[in-house]
């Protein structure tokens, strides 16, 4: 398997969907639990190995590349203060290098891959959306799972898919399977289709926020037509790389897996919920406290909650 080290995340949103909390601050950065958005999708990085990532960024993002670099002023300060578990909360678990570049105008999730041609070369590389968190203990973990597939099935890129209500396809880019599904996990892509309605989906599997390609996705991008808006679809990409005859897989989550979607305010707490109810120190008191909302609410209510 090759040795996957470099990571795209594209953070140049503007997050308008969540306004007026991402006014002043990126939406990557909102807290989730105890960290930013954006941090728990680094450390799943460097979990699996890949120690140099690439942020696109755009206007008004750059506490993004404040919270990635060190603050010598506040590790003195928790050094001389004896604060050690703060210093060792700040750390990453791995070493790292950290890239920059911004997306001046906003053209689309494939416009801001193809910001990192020069960084990412012929690839492998992944690219990570800034705003959806993957969270579970499946082993091995869904990156490698990814990785595995590009190689044993000669893919030119791969993606992380997960089940979606029918009613929600229409929210997300969906995928067509080629094969049978009973038999063949991962499977082959046989098309895409951006945020179809449910008459119109070809499957219930929805891109989940995490790719794999190799330098090839780099000469789709630069032939894709932009969209409405201007915006380059990373999906019209892969597209052509299937028309072209080149291989693009699915890889399911699995088990206990699942992506936390940052883009609107419902997704958002119920992300934050899960991870406040799972936090190691203090998720059996929030659960006390939650439950006590509930029950004075029916109360106060009259059973209707």
């Amino acid at each position: 398997m090759p040795k996957v080290q470099k990571a795209i995340i594209p953070a140049a949103g503007l997050g308008t969907r969540l306004l007026p909390a991402t006014k002043s601050q990126p939406k990557e950065m909102l807290p989730v639990g105890r960290k930013p958005c954006v941090q728990h999708i680094v450390e799943e990085l460097l979990q699996e190995g890949i120690n140099q990532v690439l942020f696109v960024t755009g206007q008004g993002k750059s506490a993004i590349e404040n919270h990635f670099d060190r603050n010598l002023e506040l590790e003195s300060y928790l050094s001389r203060t004896g604060r050690e578990d703060l210093l060792s909360e700040l750390a990453l678990g791995a070493p790292a290098r950290f890239f920059f570049t911004r997306q001046s105008v906003p053209r689309g999730l494939g416009d801001a891959v193809l910001h990192g041609k020069e960084f990412a070369g012929d690839g492998p590389f992944v690219v990570a959306l800034g705003d959806s968190i993957i969270a579970g203990t499946h082993t091995p973990g869904l990156l490698k799972r990814m990785a595995t597939a590009l190689v044993e099935m000669n893919a030119d890129a791969v993606v992380a898919v997960q089940l979606v209500e029918p009613d929600q396809v229409r929210k997300y880019g969906i995928v067509a399977p080629e094969g049978d599904l009973l038999r063949d996990i991962p499977f082959r892509i046989a098309d895409l289709i951006e945020k179809p309605s449910a008459a119109e989906a070809p499957s219930r599997f929805a891109i989940a926020g995490r790719y794999i390609f190799n330098g090839k996705i780099f000469d789709a991008l630069e032939r894709t037509v932009p969209q409405k808006g201007g915006e380059v679809q990373l999906t019209d990409a892969m597209r052509i790389l299937i028309r072209q005859g080149g291989t693009v897989v699915a890889v399911p989550l699995e088990g206990d897996e699942v992506r936390y979607d940052i883009g609107n305010f419902l997704d958002y707490y119920k992300a934050l919920l899960n991870f406040l109810i799972e936090d190691e120190e203090y998720g059996p008191d929030v659960r006390v406290e939650m439950r006590r909302l509930l029950d004075a609410k029916e109360r106060f209510t009259g059973g209707s909650r």
